[in-house]
């Protein structure tokens, strides 16, 4: 009896899984993207999805994130830009980019002038470096810094910054891309990432005037709508904010990391044996 039930509970597994699979291989078929002017949050800015890209809306970009690559719930996502041929799971995939908002305030840029981006990626390296032991600890990989892929650049009139970094990972035979943009508010910055492996630096650096041109803040809500004494000011510049020194402590940022390295590895790896159990679904449903 013992064995029959065992038997049945396994059964019952089973089903509950290809049902799990079906349902979320039904999501992903039928997920609904966008194309012209998107609005993101509550009126904060507006994207103009740029040729040969289409978007995603918040709830559903939490769905991919969460359910289909296995990250953490993150419910401060306002959506993700996809390239127009691909899906979250497509053997074509080669990037997206996570739209979010860091409400801390107004991020002053006097600082830009005076940055040594040598001696920050020095003390980058270092600070993932000290990290190693502690990401060791939980359970993460250790990482280390590259360098830059793309060196920061700060465009003082659209107030948007952007750069790369390029990270080797434990046991990875390919490096990370962490492609970062940030532009700049009244109230906060909007963050945008794309995650890839190094090899797709050149398509990402292609792509990126384009994306930097699609996203603007609302009226309101630019950096030029800055009140002094009104609204809250960032305790970083722009140094801190490359640096991530915002996030400071090591084991949040070791746990930002991770949370990227894991929609890289979503992404571009680890999908693979969602895939596996798709390709099958979707090659039974065409015929």
């Amino acid at each position: 009896m013992k064995h029959l039930n065992t038997i049945l509970l396994g059964l019952f597994l089973l089903t509950s899984a290809v049902h799990a699979e079906d349902d979320i291989l039904n999501k992903i078929n039928n997920l609904k993207y966008q194309t012209g002017s998107v609005t993101i949050g509550e009126k904060l800015a507006t994207i103009k999805v740029p040729k040969g890209f289409k978007f995603l809306d918040a709830k559903q970009s939490q769905f991919v994130l969460h359910e289909v690559w296995g990250n953490p719930l993150n419910e401060g996502i306002l959506g993700m830009l996809f390239k127009a041929d691909q899906s979250p799971i497509s053997d074509n995939f080669t990037y997206a980019i996570t739209y979010s908002f860091s409400e801390d305030g107004y991020v002053s840029d006097s600082d830009v002038n005076e940055i040594n981006y040598d001696d920050l990626l020095k003390s980058m390296k270092e600070d993932i470096s000290e990290g190693n032991e502690d990401r060791k600890k939980e359970g993460y990989p250790t990482m280390e810094l590259v360098g830059w892929a793309n060196k920061p650049f700060y465009d003082a009139n659209a107030k948007k910054l952007h750069w790369a970094k390029e990270l080797q990972f434990e046991g990875d035979t390919v490096n990370t891309l962490n492609y970062n943009i940030r532009i700049l508010g009244r109230k906060g910055i909007l963050e945008l990432n794309a995650i890839s492996d190094i090899e797709k630096l050149k398509l990402v650096q292609t792509d990126i005037p384009a994306i930097l041109a699609s996203t603007e803040f609302n009226e309101g809500e630019k950096y030029s709508d800055y009140s002094p004494g009104v609204d809250k000011m960032a305790a970083y510049g722009i140094g801190g904010l490359i640096a991530g020194k915002v996030l400071a402590k090591a084991g949040f940022f070791a746990l930002l990391l991770k949370f990227w390295k894991v929609i890289a590895i979503g992404a571009i790896a680890a999908l693979g044996f969602i895939k596996k159990l798709f390709t099958k679904k979707a090659d039974n449903s065409s015929v």
